[in-house]
């Protein structure tokens, strides 16, 4: 099974998937530190994809997406993007919307409250 494989398997069988450095409870760079907190914030329930520990999916994730960085949040699917992007649309209110039509449980009190905070 060559990465590529081994991506697109783990993307179809999660309902979210984050590919970062590290781990969501001990990341290893400030962006996915940035997009885990997010998610883990907000209760989402996500799988999370080292890919320091492992340098064929770290080059291949980035061939998968054609997304040249790293983290990489996947919704059903669906590449959402890093994470300039999902700060964006969780303060625009976008991933709220999002993971509500995808239907992926999350905590929009949370949500709300990390608008509020970045008012």
């Amino acid at each position: 099974m060559t990465a590529q494989d081994t991506i697109q398997k783990t993307v179809d069988e999660n309902d979210v998937v984050l590919y970062m450095k590290g781990t969501k409870l001990m990341p290893r760079c400030g962006f996915s530190s940035k997009v885990a907190g997010i998610l883990n914030f907000m209760g989402v329930d996500y799988l999370d994809v080292d890919v320091l520990s492992d340098e064929e999916v770290r080059q291949g994730i980035k061939e998968f997406s054609d997304w040249p960085t790293i983290p990489q949040l996947y919704v059903k699917g669906e590449f959402v993007g890093g994470c300039d992007i999902v700060i964006e649309m969780t303060l625009s209110g976008e991933l709220d919307q999002m993971l509500a039509d995808k239907g992926v449980a999350f905590d929009t009190e949370k949500a709300d409250q990390i608008r509020a905070a970045n008012a």
